[in-house]
């Protein structure tokens, strides 16, 4: 029987471009005999196979079943197109669209192929710290415009020295366009320098050739106790030695940082498993291509600083996610460092080695730079894992900008983001397209953060929002943001109804549900500050059908820095006169300060009302004098689940049939 030749063009959406998907469809292609094509363009990848037309079957269900670890396909069309009588199979050159837009890949952690090159003496990629393949190694952040090539990225500053080019123009070679293939003889390069010759403003003087002494003298100082200011792939990290009290100390009294927890770094699995009770969930997010920080149970006696995370029962723990971090732990003692974000607490990450110059002086004692530039700032991610399953605490690098496939076409809209912990979206198509972390919206750069990202991500992804949404609070900066958009509806969205919408879209589910949110703030369609909100609602309402009664904030965000006054209002509204400032608990707080705050409830003066369940929970904490003042946020709930984590049962309840009090 004569085989049928016929010719099929296949579009393909999803993770598929700078992830070796390429390379990918011209072995298979290869391998089942077919000619044809394969491209880039500002929608994904578009592919022609010629063939006979079992060839092709078998190709088509090769593509979805072998795919690079990078790589995912979200959509994949195939039609019918005319014969062209082609010899062989290419990858052609890559072509742009305006309007159209292709996903975008996250940064991805350190491939065992490219840790083992680093390792092996002898090799082209011994000792270099920027050795990447088309399976790890650097995207979002160094990716200008798409589609996503060299000469759109900020390597297009590095010409590749003729071996790179071999690599890189080798469909077979893992590293064939991997856009930031590098070695020491072309690519990027360390620089070390002493905060004082930093800040005096001497020349920086890039030179591969010294990365072995670079690196040993920064594993010296670190092992003496300093403080160094790396730059790593989305930004500066401030490390210093976990294990040495001194030196924790110093990073926390210059970060002013007085509570919060540090992320520690640990050389490898064994290590971290040696400080904090590491599962098997938690092993495989460790290890996984995103690398985030992992929230684990700290061990007893783990040689871990006091200092890196006061007053927590949970370890914050990575491991390495680039060659520079793993060559830190190569021939030293050190086996975890600390790995804050380089900043000053509440302001965005730093990227760039001239903003480091002015943001962190005074912070670290040497500043270990590089000259690959970073176009857009991505802080570590942090995750937890309950049940087995992985939960986002913060959603940043290797996540940031996956977007969420929500199944229905969505017209462009921007999602402004509430005012803490803020993240951006868009949509487009079919996708809720989230940014990276973005912060705090409480001062000027955390703000230009924003507008970057949301500039950033509107060019990436060709959105042209024909509405904004915001949070119902009208102070919020990203609901005056929203509200600032020229010609431009704007949506108020209660901030519980899009908690509630999120968790939804996050796991597939349209249709009503009742939807419970224990919060600690969110302005409420009655002016109130709601948070202990149980909702009927879908994504586009929701009925109020009960909440926590309201009591008293006196002093409105000065109650979120001093718990106390949550405490006094609790228990004033449980036992009125009964309840007296001169209870032992507030023995701590100066008489004046509870008098004044007892006649504002009893007055309502300068108080409003609320429902937030994170009241409730600073209350209860200062009330068993955990914590009466803070120094970050949920600084009294974190410290009070800590406290009740080896409690006693929790009190007996059971679910009624009586009617619910609004």
């Amino acid at each position: 029987m004569t085989a049928q030749l016929v010719r099929r063009r296949i579009g393909v959406t999803g993770v598929v471009q700078g992830v070796g998907f390429r390379p990918f469809v011209y072995r298979t292609a290869q391998q089942h005999s077919l000619t044809g094509f394969v491209l880039n363009d500002s929608t994904g990848v578009v592919i022609e196979v010629e063939g006979d037309t079992s060839a092709i079957s078998r190709f088509l269900g090769a593509l979805q079943s072998g795919l690079p670890p990078l790589a995912r396909i979200d959509h994949l069309a195939v039609e019918e197109c005319a014969i062209a009588g082609e010899t062989s199979f290419v990858i052609r050159e890559s072509i742009s669209q305006p309007d159209e837009f292709a996903l975008v890949p996250p940064d991805a952690g350190l491939c065992a192929e490219c840790a083992r090159e680093v390792r092996t003496p002898g090799g082209r990629r011994f000792g270099y710290p920027f050795t990447n393949c088309t399976n790890c190694g650097p995207r979002y952040t160094i990716i200008t415009d798409v589609p996503y090539d060299r000469r759109l990225t900020t390597m297009r500053a590095f010409e590749m020295c003729p071996d790179c080019r071999e690599e890189y123009e080798n469909p077979l070679d893992r590293r064939f366009h991997a856009e930031p293939n590098a070695c020491a003889q072309c690519g990027p390069a360390l620089a070390l320098m002493s905060a004082g010759q930093f800040a005096a403003g001497e020349p920086l003087v890039f030179d591969a050739a010294d990365a072995p002494d670079v690196l040993a003298e920064t594993r010296r100082l670190l092992e003496a106790g300093q403080v160094i200011a790396i730059k790593g792939l989305g930004g500066f990290h401030l490390a210093c030695d976990a294990t040495n009290e001194a030196a924790v100390s110093l990073l926390r009294s210059r970060k002013r940082r007085s509570g919060k927890a540090f992320a520690v770094m640990a050389r490898d699995l064994a290590v971290a498993n040696a400080i904090g009770e590491v599962s098997g969930a938690d092993r495989a997010l460790l290890a996984s291509a995103e690398r985030p920080i992992v929230l684990v149970p700290r061990r007893p006696h783990a040689p871990v600083a006091s200092g890196v995370a006061p007053g927590n029962s949970l370890l914050g723990i990575m491991l390495p996610y680039t060659p520079l971090h793993q060559l830190l732990f190569e021939n030293t003692r050190l086996e975890m460092l600390v790995m804050t974000s380089g900043n000053f607490s509440e302001e965005p990450i730093v990227c760039g080695n001239e903003e480091a110059r002015r943001r962190l002086s005074g912070l670290a004692d040497f500043f270990l730079l590089h000259n690959r530039e970073i176009h857009m700032r991505v802080d570590d991610s942090v995750l937890q894992t309950f049940e087995g399953q992985p939960y986002p605490v913060r959603r940043s690098r290797g996540y940031a900008p996956r977007p969420v496939d929500l199944g229905i076409p969505l017209l462009e809209v921007l999602g402004a983001g509430g005012e803490l912990k803020n993240t951006l979206c868009l949509t487009k198509d079919r996708y809720a397209i989230l940014s990276q972390h973005i912060g705090d919206l409480e001062n000027l750069e955390t703000m230009d953060f924003f507008h970057q990202t949301l500039e950033h991500l509107r060019g990436f992804f060709r959105v042209a929002p024909v509405a904004a949404a915001h949070d119902l609070h009208p102070g919020y900066l990203s609901t005056r943001f929203a509200l600032e958009q020229s010609g431009l509806p704007c949506i108020g969205v209660q901030h519980h109804h899009a908690h509630i919408a999120g968790c939804m879209a996050d796991n597939g589910i349209s249709g009503k549900v009742i939807g419970v949110a224990l919060d600690g703030t969110g302005y409420g369609t009655d002016g109130k500050i709601w948070g202990g909100e149980f909702l009927v609602c879908d994504f586009s309402a929701f009925e109020r059908r009960a909440h926590f009664r309201y009591t008293p904030l006196p002093g409105g965000d000065a109650a979120v820095r001093q718990p106390w006054r949550s405490a006094l209002a609790y228990l004033r509204d449980a036992f009125g006169n009964e309840a007296t400032p001169a209870l032992p608990l507030f023995s701590r707080i100066p008489a004046a300060d509870v008098r004044i705050v007892d006649q504002m409830i009893a007055r309502s003066v300068n108080t409003v009302e609320t429902s937030s369940c994170g009241r409730l929970f600073d209350a209860v904490s200062s009330m068993l004098g955990i914590c009466h003042h803070t120094t970050y946020e949920a600084q009294a709930a974190i410290e009070l689940e800590f406290a009740a984590a080896d409690a006693a049962d929790p009190y007996p309840f059971d679910i009624g049939e009586a009617g619910l009090r609004q």
